[in-house]
């Protein structure tokens, strides 16, 4: 760090496109002890960061002031200049980030939005609407993008997950063998596209292990309702008298009525319900009851296969389970249309 003469610095290019804030200045004059450093880009000793010290500084008389230089070119000046005004300060508007962003995509224009994001503050999904509305603003079209990975990444297959995310967007009732297909990619490419919208990230974007996967992803855990005790207690007997019952009204055929042929089917069936697929709870939902389509045979495989100093815990861990089963149960029939 060093002492610089305030009368040398250099006001100008700053994000910030309403100027200073004078309120701020004289807070900061009033303020007690020495401001922290400025930065100076040291080619054109233009103030980088710390417009409003300055100017506090000033009004206090002082004829230096503390700054650290910096070596990089104008560009990375600026970069370093939005970075600064979102880690602390008085922040920057919404439209100062915008405009900031469309200056960052035409003097960067082999960054990501998502890269570029991070920089601005913004989302991705914010940075990727300036790059469509300012496209004379990027001086090339590069080849490649750098993600905020720091992984560079082909434009060709950047822009076909794009155009796979619009897509979507437009049509999500497409299977992902549709999707891939009219956009040139490969499904599981489109279900990448696909999951990353649906948590609000940049499509564009690369997962880091995508191709791990050959069918769905894995289930989500259970919901709290639904995980088993770390712990078990021994059910007693109450859990042989309600087995015992529960087979007595199997024979009786006093059940709940006959088990559907397909349990598999009937999730299948579930799954294009765009309601269910695109909201976080209908996902959790569907997984859940994929991982229970099985039939009674294949449960009694299971079951047989318990070793069996286990068989009380699991056994009390499934009636728990098929408590959390019955409340939804319940709660959807109280609620379901009376068309339904």
């Amino acid at each position: 760090m060093v002492k610089v003469v305030i009368g040398s610095l250099v006001i100008a290019d700053t994000p910030r496109t309403t100027g200073e804030n004078p309120e701020h200045v004289r807070m900061l004059a009033g303020a007690l002890g020495e401001f922290p450093p400025i930065v100076v880009h040291r080619a054109t000793m233009r103030v980088v960061d710390g417009l409003h010290r300055v100017r506090a500084a000033e009004l206090r008389k002082q004829e230096f002031i503390t700054a650290r230089m910096f070596e990089g070119d104008e560009a990375e000046a600026f970069v370093l200049a939005v970075q600064a005004n979102l880690a602390g300060g008085l922040p920057l508007s919404v439209a100062d980030r915008k405009a900031a962003a469309a200056r960052i995509i035409a003097s960067h224009p082999q960054w990501s939005d998502r890269l570029t994001a991070s920089v601005t503050g913004l989302s991705a999904k914010t940075v990727a609407e300036v790059r469509r509305r300012h496209p004379a603003e990027t001086t090339r079209r590069p080849d490649s993008r750098i993600g905020k990975d720091g992984r560079v990444r082909p434009t060709d297959a950047v822009e076909k997950r794009r155009l796979a995310s619009e897509l979507i967007l437009r049509n999500p009732e497409l299977s992902l063998r549709q999707i891939a297909k009219a956009v040139g990619i490969s499904p599981e490419t489109a279900r990448s596209v696909r999951a990353r919208l649906l948590r609000e990230e940049d499509p564009a974007e690369r997962e880091p292990d995508e191709g791990r996967w050959t069918a769905e992803p894995p289930p989500l855990p259970l919901p709290p309702t639904l995980q088993p005790s770390p712990s078990l207690p021994d059910p007693g007997p109450d859990l042989a008298s309600a087995s015992a019952s529960a087979s007595a009204d199997a024979r009786r055929g006093s059940g709940p009525g006959p088990e559907p042929t397909d349990r598999s089917s009937v999730v299948q069936r579930l799954r294009t319900d765009p309601s269910l697929r695109y909201s976080e709870n209908g996902r959790t939902l569907l997984r859940l009851m994929e991982a229970h389509a099985m039939s009674s045979e294949k449960w009694a495989t299971l079951a047989n296969s318990v070793p069996a100093h286990r068989r009380r815990a699991i056994a009390n861990a499934a009636m728990e389970y098929a408590k959390g089963w019955r409340v939804v149960a319940e709660q959807l029939v109280r609620n379901a249309p009376h068309s339904a």
